[in-house]
């Protein structure tokens, strides 16, 4: 049964089923990550002000990944166990909370739901040896980056560095790029968004984008090469624009008003991870 789930090649029925469950559960713990991680970088920045002023810590009790127990916002009742079953005990709920009947976001089963179909797919088209097991890693990171860029336009070093660094040591064998495309790959991703920051910057003396961008594509760098850089900054690009044409017409986001560079950063990065050979021979007429 082990040999039957893992070390399966792509296509694989048994494999694809267990990693779109797997998918589920792991879609249920990044709605935590989401969730908790800004608020322990807030919390850690809050810390340290207060060290650095002299004055008391203003955040003493334990708050990561683990602990405490998540609750309902809206009147502090612990979830259980049966109430954490994905998209399953959402229906069951029929999306209120148990206890004081307010709603739960529609978001917590639609991010275990991609998460769980992502991972089905991943594992049917790549397999589940290591090449299908890092896609799975690779996705894992880029949802949970894409939803809290979304919400609070951080990126996390917690979260675009050990992407960085796990796409280079699955690339030490070659597994989806030789190595030394893997490293120019992230030295470059960094250094193109790094100089249109400044670029922009000394034109119009703004921001453009934060660092993290530059780490992201580092990143996406080093897990596909640097020749694949071109088609994700194009792809990002173009959906970028689209989705900010939209914003400003359909939901009246006024043009000044920063949108968030990351989340199409990451489409980009799983659509070339997908397609990126055959688009890239296609619209830019070089193999890679």
């Amino acid at each position: 049964m082990f040999d039957l789930v893992l070390f399966a090649p792509p296509a694989s029925l048994i494999p694809t089923v267990f990693a779109g469950v797997f998918g589920l559960l792991i879609g249920s713990f990044l709605n935590v990550v989401i969730h908790r991680v800004p608020k322990m970088m807030q919390r850690e920045s809050d810390n340290y002000v207060a060290h650095e002023s002299g004055k008391p810590l203003p955040h003493t009790d334990r708050y990561n990944l683990m602990v405490p127990r998540s609750a309902c916002p809206h009147c502090g009742h612990r979830i259980t166990a049966l109430e954490n079953i994905p998209v399953l005990s959402y229906l069951a709920l029929r999306g209120k909370c148990v206890e004081c009947k307010a709603p739960i976001s529609a978001r917590y089963p639609a991010v275990e739901l991609l998460t769980g179909v992502l991972s089905a797919f991943l594992a049917w088209r790549f397999g589940s040896g290591l090449a299908g097991l890092a896609t799975l890693l690779f996705a894992y990171l880029l949802i949970a980056m894409t939803f809290i860029d979304a919400d609070t336009q951080l990126l996390p070093d917690d979260l675009t560095l050990p992407l960085l660094w796990c796409g280079l040591l699955v690339n030490l064998n070659g597994t989806f790029v030789p190595l030394s495309d893997a490293v120019i790959g992230a030295a470059a991703g960094y250094l193109v968004l790094w100089a249109v920051y400044w670029l922009f910057k000394l034109a119009t003396g703004k921001e453009g984008m934060g660092y993290g961008d530059f780490k992201l594509l580092a990143a996406l760098g080093a897990w596909l090469g640097w020749k694949m850089l071109p088609i994700i900054i194009l792809l990002s690009s173009l959906v970028g624009a689209a989705v900010g044409i939209a914003l400003i017409v359909f939901a009246k986001h006024g043009r000044n008003n920063p949108i968030p560079f990351g989340p199409y950063l990451a489409v980009a990065g799983m659509i070339a991870l997908l397609y990126g050979k055959p688009l890239a021979q296609a619209y830019l007429g070089f193999p890679v």
